[in-house]
């Protein structure tokens, strides 16, 4: 809960200082990854997915990719959500996702499956 907290509190933080414009993150020696906030209903995750699948190549969260988990929607669904973020730029209203979402600072990646993050 308090990691939520503090990135909620850094998102608010960016947008202030951005006078109310979206800005694009820029990370050099860190990182921002879209995920899929803890609690949201499987149909939000199922339309994250196919909204981001719809714009994006999902390859490796297809059946034989290295993200594919069909028991985990909830990590296929952050997968997704964060391939998109990552291809549209890294601003942080690619990452709305109805609400859905929330900007990670540390790498959500886990086994073979890893987050893509763009430099």
């Amino acid at each position: 809960m308090a990691k939520a907290h503090i990135c909620l509190s850094f998102i608010i933080l960016l947008y202030i200082s951005s006078a109310g414009h979206f800005m694009r993150v820029n990370a050099q020696s860190q990182g921002f990854w879209c995920v899929a906030k803890p609690g949201t209903t499987t149909k939000q995750l199922q339309k994250n997915l196919d909204y981001a699948c719809s714009k994006i190549d999902c390859q490796v969260v297809s059946t034989g990719g290295t993200c594919y988990s069909p028991d985990n929607l909830y990590n296929m669904a952050s997968v997704a959500m964060n391939l998109y973020y990552q291809a549209e730029g890294r601003y942080f209203g690619n990452c709305n996702f109805e609400g859905s979402s929330l900007i990670a600072i540390t790498d959500p990646s886990y086994g073979s499956c890893k987050y893509q993050f763009n430099k």
